[in-house]
């Protein structure tokens, strides 16, 4: 489907109203409780850098989750509350009982995806960190996933193996036939090319009595299975060479076949099972690198349609393109972009526009953004503004020289949307991570903190989302009470700490964030 055929391409209001129609009820605020913790460490325990989470995702059923660190390591994680099994569970949905039983996760296995690299012909290092992991479908009982680090895409199958063994040789070594006794073989005879010996052999010498008719408990050996597992990773496929800048991202299309990878100027086509080429589908790269104004930052199929992917850049605009258009794509169908107010523009306006992470729907309808004061949610039907806004950073306007020169600002927050797409959630600073409510009317706002107690930190009074139909004015700076040093709590700010990776389960409210080393998960 090509989003400019589509009859849905109406007014603003027209769409903000189909926007609003299934949720006009109010909705209530989800309550939020810690369920579980992987790698926490002590109080003072320094964390090694190798070990840093930078990269989460769950799988399409949820029952999965997956993890990649900066020493190149990938980590997987298995559901085992066993939501299926409970015999009574039907019966309690028929009785409309509700069940509160949250999901739980425990270790399943993990591997060395990447080794740290050096390529010798530009005197580059390629760091081992993890940068993306994308599941891809599942086929007889064995997992298969996507990892990227700077350069090389790797394809990943992991698989339930039992455990075979050779069965040694059962020689009775102190009866032989005839009631003679062996002895082991005492010499130090050296062996000679084609099988030759310089000393006299076993039976020769008498080290080694052989009896007549040979040895009865001989036996040859005999390849036996256990009944104990060990699960197996194998690298199917290797992705190289075809990127000349580093990969920020890759996605899985629907179609199960093929799947992008995109670095600063250049987006790839990848088959899954040809590793030796790729199509090259967006370009931006000018003819003469001074005219460089804009770079790729991220880019996503959409979840159902093969045909659509977006992609974002550093100037704060998102791009819907089809495959179905052209072999190069250098034209987009849509362009989602908010236009500043006359007279807003600073230094910081374009560094703080640059998108970092974009997520569809899982219906595909919304585009959720995160650049680094907001989040916004579109409509792929509006391209005219956000269908709403959500301040995540407004409090650190102020502060924006000092995050220039400490590098934050540069810092890249992920984001995601909730299975029903009622919610969304971006981290933020001293390892918090905001909730918003997405559905219209909604003034939902959570802080929780990356602790066994989240709601720790929790905001007294929290910068309230605004609406996508609010003029440009309405969307201005709330910086009631805050000061320089503190969140809008009172609380000290701590650059050092932050929470950039997150994702949120497909089909339940339990999210799974990164804090350093450690890997917490809470649910609602």
């Amino acid at each position: 489907m090509n989003p400019r055929d589509s009859d849905d391409d109406r007014p603003a209001a027209a769409a903000a109203a189909d926007f609003a129609a299934p949720q006009q009820q109010q909705q209530q605020p989800l309550e939020w409780r810690f369920a579980q913790v992987f790698g926490e460490r002590a109080a003072g325990e320094d964390v090694q850098e190798v070990d840093i989470i930078s990269a989460i995702e769950f799988d399409k059923s949820g029952d999965h989750l997956a993890t990649g660190d900066r020493g190149g390591r990938v980590v997987l994680f298995e559901r085992t509350d066993a939501r299926d099994q409970h015999a009574n569970r039907s019966e309690l949905e028929r009785q409309d009982v509700p069940i509160t039983r949250h999901p739980e996760f425990r270790y399943k296995t993990e591997f060395q995806s990447h080794e740290p690299e050096f390529d010798y012909l530009k005197s580059l290092e390629i760091e081992e960190k993890i940068n993306k992991i994308k599941w891809c479908q599942s086929a007889n009982n064995a997992l298969f996933l996507l990892s990227t680090n700077d350069k090389t895409i790797k394809y990943w199958k992991v698989q339930e193996k039992k455990i075979k063994q050779v069965s040694v040789m059962t020689l009775d070594t102190s009866t032989v036939g005839n009631g003679a006794t062996s002895r082991a073989s005492t010499s130090t005879s050296v062996p000679l090319p084609n099988g030759g010996c310089s000393g006299k052999s076993d039976g020769l010498n008498g080290d080694l009595l052989f009896p007549p008719g040979g040895y009865p408990s001989l036996r040859l050996p005999v390849v036996t299975t256990s009944q104990d597992v060990n699960l197996a990773a194998r690298c199917r496929r290797v992705y190289a060479h075809a990127h000349d800048y580093h990969i920020n991202s890759i996605s899985n299309n629907s179609d199960g076949e093929t799947f992008i990878s995109a670095d600063d100027l250049r987006i790839n086509l990848w088959n899954l099972e040809i590793n030796s080429q790729s199509f090259n589908i967006v370009d931006v790269k000018p003819t003469n690198m001074e005219d460089l104004t804009e770079v790729i930052t991220c880019a996503e199929f959409h979840p159902t349609h093969c045909n659509t992917l977006a992609y974002s850049s550093s100037k704060g605009s998102i791009r819907l393109i089809d495959l179905r258009q052209s072999a190069l794509c250098d034209n987009h169908s849509k362009i989602f972009e908010e236009h500043e107010a006359p007279g807003a523009r600073s230094f910081f306006t374009e560094i703080i526009a640059s998108i970092s992470d974009v997520k569809f729907s899982r219906d595909g309808r919304y585009l959720l953004s995160r650049d680094y004061m907001t989040l916004k949610l579109w409509d792929l039907n509006m391209d005219s503004g956000p269908v709403s806004t959500f301040q995540v950073h407004e409090h650190l306007r102020p502060r924006l020289c000092d995050l220039y020169e400490n590098d934050s600002i540069f810092d890249k927050f992920e984001c995601c949307l909730s299975g029903d797409g009622r919610h969304v959630a971006t981290g933020s600073y001293g390892n918090l991570f905001r909730v918003f409510g997405s559905t219209p009317g909604s003034t939902e706002v959570t802080t929780l903190e990356a602790s066994r107690n989240p709601m720790r930190r929790q905001m007294s009074n929290p910068n309230r989302p605004t609406r996508g139909t609010m003029t440009s004015m309405a969307r201005g700076v709330r910086r009631g009470g805050e000061n320089l040093g503190v969140d809008a709590n009172g609380n000290s700010l701590d650059f050092s700490t932050k929470l950039l990776h997150l994702a949120w389960h497909p089909t339940e409210n339990s999210i799974a964030c990164a804090a350093a080393n450690s890997l917490y998960m809470y649910y609602a």
